[in-house]
């Protein structure tokens, strides 16, 4: 089923579910590499719970806050340390969310879910999140930033390659001085056709 239709499934789960005040969307497009405010806003900061969440990574969440803090624990892996509020005191309603240094990856819908103390309804916004690469860059250079970055901070990249070939040399150098050996040894017990005289 492809994302878009799992994305609106639920969203419409999410409206039927819960009482919402309104749901509006919005279309934003960046470069990879930039960061980028996800822009979202409740009618005051008497906020009892803001879920930003996105279809494709089920029950985790993007960002929870609940409890008058921010909630870690129910974090998807992926976005640890790469979003925050952009204001964390959340004055007038202001719940936009920062998205760090977005890739290819990142595209997506994202849903920001507000939970309001006088009203005990939810207000949902919906934003569609596109990431280009910039211009002059080969499309897919950034799509595996993520594992190319881990490589290049510990640089153990270039000698787990350099050691994986030498362990296959010795491997190819040791199997090929073995069957050397067998065939010398072969040929030593069992001389040619050519040299065992014939019986008359």
């Amino acid at each position: 089923m492809p994302a878009v239709t799992l994305s609106l499934c639920s969203t419409l789960l999410f409206v039927g579910v819960f009482p919402f005040v309104s749901a509006d969307q919005k279309n934003i497009t960046a470069e990879s590499g930039q960061d980028v405010t996800l822009p979202c806003r409740a009618p005051n900061n008497n906020i009892i719970v803001l879920e930003w969440t996105r279809a494709e990574y089920g029950a985790n969440y993007v960002f929870l806050y609940r409890d008058g803090r921010f909630d870690p624990a129910n974090q998807h892996p992926y976005f640890k340390n790469r979003v925050d509020l952009q204001d964390r005191q959340m004055k007038d309603g202001d719940v936009s969310l920062i998205l760090k240094d977005v890739t290819i990856n990142d595209t997506g819908t994202y849903k920001c879910g507000v939970f309001m103390r006088e009203t005990r309804l939810w207000q949902l916004s919906i934003i569609y999140l596109t990431v280009v690469d910039p211009p002059g860059q080969p499309r897919g250079d950034r799509e595996d930033r993520g594992n190319t970055d881990a490589v290049k901070k510990d640089g153990s990249g270039g000698l787990i390659v350099s050691l994986s070939i030498c362990a296959v040399l010795l491997v190819a150098g040791v199997f090929g001085f073995l069957i050397y050996r067998k065939q010398s040894r072969d040929s030593n017990e069992h001389p040619a056709d050519s040299e065992i005289p014939l019986q008359t």
